[in-house]
């Protein structure tokens, strides 16, 4: 297998095996599916924490108002009463008036931040530096993970205009926001290797051999942007270590230049014209001012 180590720019995102053989179409399609899906397992967990904390989001009509202009436009949450959390709730106001403040008792609030944290480790950026390939049923199984917990907690299900249901359901309108530009639509997406973009016509042999046993980097990014920069001849840990191995170097070669004894050099029999000094009796020939 060829083992592929993902990169969005200069940040690791996640290893992936494949074969030589697979059509650079079919790479891009789960390269991509891949990244997204855990932008979106990202996205769902910053919700869900939310909504461990504050209970399920309010109507937009309702959302960033005041209890009083709600009072006095009469505006009514119709899903606070269905969407009630098992065990009960616990009061807890959202500031920014986004959730309506009923947030799920502690023993549940724990079941949302746990299995939060197993999904976010399941498809973490670190597998890639414990050697651990993501798969798109990885993504798929942290997905079913959250929305299982969430099943738990909300067993009367999320209202439909909660995020995190949206999510679920692949109805999220990301425009306008800065996690919809980390997105990449797979007719957008590219992938780079040395500094050549893969073309989806050709197979991943025509441009690193038919050798499986290979690890390669690849990019992602979207289409239209140009090259990548290219990756280092040595990474930026391996740089550290050489600096800091010549630098090591460089005071011991001082040390022993500070060490070294060097004034055997003004003894006489260190003097390589002495003897000749010697046969021509000029020697202890001192000199005075006349």
């Amino acid at each position: 297998m060829v083992r592929l180590h993902v990169k969005k720019g200069d940040e690791s995102q996640f290893l992936f095996d494949t074969s030589v053989t697979v059509p650079i179409e079919e790479l891009v399609k789960q390269i991509t599916a891949i990244y997204n899906g855990r932008l979106k397992i990202d996205r769902i967990c910053s919700e869900m924490g939310e909504l461990a904390e504050h209970g399920i989001t309010m109507p937009p009509s309702m959302q960033g108002l005041a209890d009083e202009q709600i009072e006095e436009l009469k505006l009514k949450d119709e899903w606070e009463e269905r969407c009630v959390p098992s065990g009960g709730s616990v009061f807890k106001k959202d500031e920014i008036g986004r959730r309506n403040g009923h947030a799920p008792s502690d023993s549940m609030k724990k079941v949302l931040q746990k299995t939060m944290e197993e999904a976010k480790a399941l498809i973490s950026k670190k597998q890639a530096e414990a050697n651990v390939c993501v798969t798109l049923e990885m993504v798929k199984e942290a997905t079913d993970q959250l929305r299982g917990a969430v099943m738990i907690v909300y067993p009367m299900g999320l209202p439909p205009h909660d995020p995190i249901r949206m999510e679920f359901e692949n109805n999220e309108d990301l425009s306008g926001t800065h996690a919809g530009q980390l997105v990449i639509e797979e007719p957008e997406s590219q992938l780079w290797w040395a500094g050549k973009e893969l073309h989806r016509k050709q197979k991943l042999s025509d441009y690193v051999g038919k050798n499986e046993k290979t690890k390669i980097i690849v990019k992602i990014q979207k289409r239209g942007q140009g090259a990548p920069g290219r990756e280092p001849v040595i990474s930026q840990e391996e740089q550290k270590k050489l600096m800091m191995h010549y630098y090591r170097r460089q005071e011991e070669f001082k040390k022993l230049e500070e060490d070294e004894d060097i004034s055997y050099l003004n003894a006489e029999w260190a003097d390589s014209n002495s003897l000749k000094r010697q046969f021509q009796g000029v020697k202890d020939i001192k000199w005075k001012p006349r």
